[in-house]
C-alpha cells in the first residue's frame, strides 16, 4: 500500500536536508494510513481500547531528502505472528530510495490497569495477509 506526502521545511536541518529522526516518523505515518486503508482508523482503535503500539524499528538511510519533494512511502507485510506483525517501509523520491525501514508492532487491549498484548483478530489477520511481501 502506498502512502503520499509532501516533505515540510520543519523537517529539515540547517543543511536543508530532512533530519533523520523524521524518517521513523514517517514510517509511523505510513502505519496509521495502512491501518486506515484497512478499516482500522487509530482513532476507533483507541475509542475501542486497542492500539497497535512499537515494539521494535530500524531505518536505513540510503539518500538524502530534500524540502518540497513528493514522498511515496510503500508499506508491506514481512510476517505475522500470534500478537505481533512486522511492516517493510520503503521511502522513494520518485525512483530514488531514500530510507527503507521496518516496524515491529503488537495488537494491544488497552482495557485494565496497564496494556496487554492479545491475539491479532482474524479479520485483521487477513486483512494484513494480503500485503504479505510475495503474498
Amino acid at each position: 500500500m502506498e502512502y503520499q506526502f509532501k516533505i515540510q521545511f520543519g523537517d529539515t536541518d540547517a543543511a536543508g536536508i530532512v533530519y533523520y529522526p523524521n524518517f521513523y516518523r514517517y514510517m509511523d505515518n505510513a502505519t496509521h494510513h495502512f491501518f486506515e486503508k484497512l478499516g482500522y482508523p487509530t482513532v476507533e482503535m483507541m475509542e475501542n481500547k486497542r492500539a497497535i503500539p512499537l515494539v521494535e524499528a530500524h531505518c536505513r538511510f540510503l539518500s538524502p531528502g530534500f524540502f518540497n519533494r513528493d514522498i511515496t512511502i510503500t508499506t508491506k507485510v514481512e510476517y505475522i505472528q500470534d500478537k505481533v506483525f512486522k511492516l517493510i517501509h520503503s521511502i522513494k523520491d520518485g525512483e530514488t530510495v531514500l530510507a527503507k525501514g521496518y516496524e515491529v508492532r503488537a495488537w494491544v487491549s488497552l482495557e485494565g490497569e496497564k496494556p496487554k498484548a492479545q491475539s491479532i483478530p482474524d479479520e485483521l489477520r487477513n486483512k494484513l495477509q494480503q500485503y504479505h511481501i510475495g503474498g
